[in-house]
Formats: C-alpha cells, structure tokens, sequence
C-alpha cells in the first residue's frame, strides 16, 4: 500500500517536532496507527484519539503517526504537527524496516489496524510494547445491530469480528477499552490479557447560559457510523411527532456528517439538519437539552459526554447510558420506548429545577470520570513498562 499525502496542491511542508528528553532520558518513540488521520470535527473517537496524541507528547513521547488509508490533506498534517505528532509519508513496511528497531511502543488502533499491523510490528520493532486501542468493541456493537434487525448476515459478521478482535487482544501487550462493561466482558473471555481503561477525553467546559435563555434539543452524531443513523431514523419517525404534538415549537438541531438519501428522508417538520459544524459551542451553550435514542452500539458516547461537558442535560436509551456511570433522575433521564422517551424530553424541556440539577451533576460526572487529569494517569500506568518514568517530570 502506497502512503499518499493527497495532491501535490493540497500537502504542506510537514513541521518537524522535536523530540523531547524526560529529565535526561532520550525521548521515547512510539508508532501511533488508526484508520484515518483524526479530525475532532468528524467524531468523537478523534477528540480522544487527539486528546492521547497530546498527553503523550506532553510526556515525552517522540510520536509518529501512520494512517491506514494512506491519506492525509494538509490540514491533517498541520493538525498532527500542532499536537506534536509527524506525519509517515511513505511506505509503511519501508518505514517499519527503517525505524522499527527505534521504537519503544506502538499504538494500533481498531481491529482492521490491529489486524493487518501487528505481525509486522512485531517483526520490525521486536521491543515495542504492543498496545492494542479497540475504541470500542466491534463485535459487540455489530451483535446487537444483527439482534435488533434480524439480520443473520450481520450476526455472521460480527462472529467474524469478535474473532479478529479475541486475537489481536491475545497477540498484544496491553488492550484499551473505554468501558468497565468492555473490561469486564474481555476479562470473562480472555482471563490473561492485560486490559486496561482508558476512556473518552473531555474538558470541563461549564455551563455557559441558564435554562430560560435556551430552546430545543440537539443531537450530534454522523451517519457513517450505523448507531447514530438508526437512532435518528427512530427518533423522527416515533418520538418527534409525540414532542410536536405536545409542543410545536420544539426543533431538534442534527450535527454531522450525513449522506442525501438521509437529508431527504429526514426532511419534515420540527428537524433542521446542519451537517458537519466547526464550531458545536453555540448549539452546546443555545440548546436546552440534548438527545441520544441509540438502539444499539458499544463502547462510551462521546455525544453524551460533550453535551455535559458543557451542562448540557441529556435524555438518553440504557444503550446511550452504558459505560457513562449514569443514573437515571441523577445525572440524567433514561428511557428505551417511544412513548417514555418523549415524556422524559418533555419532563426535562419544562422543569427548569430537574434541569439544573442535572447540569450541575453532568459536569461532575465529566469531571470525575472523563477528565484529562484522569486520562493522564491511566496513559502513565499504560505505557510506563520498560520506559522511563515521567510521574515525576
């Protein structure tokens, strides 16, 4: 596969970063690989997988970074260097033949990149501790897709997945998972491996405007990823004729990437669809709350997490609130039918006192189990074999 840096009119000149040294220590190395270069614009796994870059790199780490897809405009490699992260513009194995031997770690993330580079990292980087990132269970989430549609081909595939993913996490030093359900479930399946959690990323925003000077709900998620095109569908099919029935004025804000076909079938009454926005701080400050009907998926929502990052209240499905420490009526409203998850959006819409409680306890949820500081140490504990330490630095 030949690594290409988009059109010659689209590449920048790619800013060498300095390695840095830790209290004397050379700078350790380590090959980050993922599907895609990411932009936290698109989705929430690149604000976490950008939030990691940064704390590595603050560290100490010397970091390179190998996108799968073999792509990166300019944007994307400026956007690398500012987190402190050199872009491999060239042949993967050449590279790992070449540089293989100076690496400390390697990062890979999803199963496709876990699959496809963890012999070869082996081979050429026979020190490396070997991190295997699954940013959330694949097979889990493709299982529960295959259970609520019927679909015997999908149930197949996700067989496949849970296959290729048991074998990454056997053949790796360490495994991450965002969710002490993922921990637990992979601690039952696979009783020797090294699993450890590290879960979304987010800053405490705050909340920034009170209950009366906001108005209607928002949901961000692209339509690439089937969870947030299922959750949609549902939405404006079964619950949002229930809100514009009891409220007509009520509009639900859709951010992210979607495709036509979806834009025309969403088409109606009480939905404006943006697509994807720069800037979501102004819907987060604007809207009253925020909505996450997922049917299935795995992992941690990043939807739910930035919505209360910023006090943001949300409504959420068991599915949305899974791995999030949620309590229903403490940190947030739970319901898994049409009927209840209108009637908990109207409930929170009109009470501006359950409203503020909620925000209050949204940013504490943020605070105590997604924050930096917390991400920080768990990548510590992460990458501290066989390196030197920085708990001091």
């Amino acid at each position: 596969m030949e690594v290409q840096a988009g059109d010659a009119k689209d590449v920048a000149p790619l800013e060498v970063v300095a390695p840095i040294s830790v209290k004397g220590h050379p700078a350790r190395h380590v090959l980050v690989i993922d599907s895609v270069v990411p932009d936290p614009t698109r989705d929430s796994g690149s604000v976490r997988a950008c939030q990691i870059l940064q704390l590595l790199h603050a560290d100490g780490w010397e970091i390179s970074f190998l996108a799968g897809d073999g792509y990166a405009s300019a944007g994307d490699i400026a956007r690398l260097a500012a987190l402190g992260v050199r872009y491999v513009d060239g042949h993967p194995l050449r590279w790992l033949r070449k540089n293989g031997h100076r690496l400390d770690a390697a990062l890979l993330c999803r199963v496709p990149i876990a699959t496809q580079y963890l012999g070869l990292v082996r081979q050429y980087a026979p020190r490396a501790t070997v991190v295997f990132d699954t940013v959330d269970l694949h097979h889990l989430r493709e299982r529960r897709a295959a259970l609520l549609t019927g679909n015997r081909r999908l149930g197949r595939h996700a067989e496949q997945s849970r296959r290729r993913e048991l074998a990454a996490i056997s053949r790796s030093d360490v495994t991450l998972v965002v969710s002490a359900d993922e921990q637990a479930t992979l601690a039952r399946e696979l009783p020797g491996s090294r699993v450890e959690l590290l879960s979304n990323i987010h800053e405490v925003h705050g909340r920034r405007q009170g209950f009366h000077a906001r108005r209607d709900l928002l949901f961000v998620g692209g339509f690439g990823h089937p969870p947030n095109a299922d959750a949609m569908h549902w939405f404006a099919t079964d619950i949002l004729p229930l809100l514009l029935a009891d409220d007509p004025s009520i509009t639900l804000h859709l951010v992210g990437d979607i495709d036509e076909a979806s834009r025309r079938l969403l088409n109606r009454e009480g939905l404006k669809i943006h697509g994807r926005v720069d800037d979501l701080a102004p819907l987060l400050d604007g809207c009253r709350l925020s909505v996450a009907p997922l049917r299935f998926g795995a992992g941690v929502k990043g939807k739910v997490n930035l919505a209360m990052s910023y006090g943001l209240p949300v409504v959420v499905t068991s599915v949305a609130a899974e791995g999030m420490h949620l309590t229903d009526g403490v940190d947030a409203l739970v319901a898994d039918d049409a009927e209840r998850f209108a009637a908990s959006v109207m409930r929170l819409y009109r009470d501006p006192e359950l409203w503020m409680r909620l925000s209050d306890a949204a940013l504490a949820n943020v605070s105590n189990h997604f924050s930096v500081d917390l991400a920080r140490r768990s990548l510590r504990g992460i990458f501290s074999r066989g390196t030197p330490s920085t708990d001091e630095a």
